[in-house]
């Protein structure tokens, strides 16, 4: 089969590799798209991904076979991998390391299910979710990070009718703000400095959209929330000041979740801040409730995924490393999906 080989040195290349093999408990995937996640792009750029790995755990596919004990999937069925719910007992990544550390140990403890950018991806029958009808192959690509925004919402605490401000118009944060809304959230308002990714926060539902680059945030959130500001943020850009902007603005007793992977340090000046008693709140992968509530969403149409494609946003696996490149630089393209 073809697989993106990581090569080092930011160099993904096309190669042909076995099959997986399928055990007793497994099944194997023919994968149909693969989304292209932030992370990757953020382990490429660092050039911490090993060499010879796979990426890709965005994806969508059809069982093509099953091994022997399996009876919750047949050939034919089409799943994702990663939304299962495990076993009794069987310990998550996160769970075998007490101290874990994304940065660190991250990309030395990716399973087989975690890689996709192939045209086919053993897993655990487990580990396997089912794509429900209504849920096209491309919108299945993205129920991984759908599923993030999720968990963080429901993480939030938000209430029906609580302000919210999304900082970041990037997959997860044009997420976070269709779920906090379909959740109740009134208004919603995204900060955006990207001209094509405020227009598609319009598209998606955003109440209001903010330019960071022209207004003053602090000051215009204030005006839309009666003086007090956002009762949650989410902040989902991870740029350079957004984790102080996000702390600033939100009201006296709110929340920030913290859901942007930023690798690079983030100055705050907590003196700003710290008289409102506000809660900073991390939130981290998801569980299988977020992602049947995501594939809810998406069944029901209350999630829009089509408009977070970028222009020739599906793209063969032989232009993976053009895209690769493409998205380490400033761009308003949102998502890039292969298709395989």
């Amino acid at each position: 089969m073809k697989a993106a080989v990581y090569q080092g040195n930011q160099k993904l290349e096309i190669k042909d590799v076995p099959v997986p093999s399928v055990g007793p408990g497994q099944i194997l995937v023919k994968v149909s798209h693969s989304a292209i996640c932030g992370t990757d792009v953020h382990g490429f750029m660092y050039d911490v991904v090993p060499k010879g790995q796979v990426m890709g755990h965005e994806y969508g596919g059809t069982v093509v076979e099953v091994g022997k004990g399996v009876k919750e999937w047949k050939k034919g069925d089409r799943v994702a991998g990663g939304g299962g719910t495990p076993p009794p007992g069987t310990p998550s990544f996160i769970i075998t390391h007490p101290r874990f550390n994304f940065r660190k140990q991250g990309w030395n403890s990716q399973p087989p299910w975690a890689m996709a950018y192939a045209e086919y991806v053993q897993m655990e029958a487990w580990q396997a979710i089912g794509i429900p009808d209504g849920v096209s192959d491309v919108a299945a690509s993205m129920a991984e990070p759908l599923a993030a925004a999720v968990h963080a919402v429901r993480r939030s605490g938000l209430k029906i009718g609580d302000p919210v401000a999304v900082f970041g118009a990037g997959p997860l944060g044009l997420f976070s703000a269709q779920v906090a809304k379909a959740a109740g959230a009134s208004p919603v308002i995204v900060i955006e400095p990207a001209q094509g990714r405020r227009e598609t926060a319009k598209k998606v539902g955003a109440d209001v959209v903010l330019d960071p680059t022209k207004q003053d945030i602090e000051e215009e959130l204030a005006k839309l929330t009666g003086g007090k500001g956002p009762q949650i943020v989410f902040e989902c850009a991870g740029a350079k000041n957004t984790l102080h902007q996000a702390m600033d603005a939100v009201r006296f007793g709110g929340r920030v979740v913290l859901v942007a992977l930023s690798w690079e340090p983030q100055p705050v000046v907590p003196v700003d801040f710290i008289t409102r008693d506000v809660e900073l709140t991390t939130t981290f992968a998801h569980g299988t409730d977020d992602w049947l509530i995501g594939f809810d969403l998406m069944a029901k149409g209350k999630v829009n995924t089509d408009a977070l494609l970028a222009k020739d946003g599906i793209i063969p696996l032989e232009k993976i490393q053009d895209a690769f490149m493409r998205l380490t630089k400033p761009t308003s393209d949102i998502k890039v999906v292969v298709k395989l």
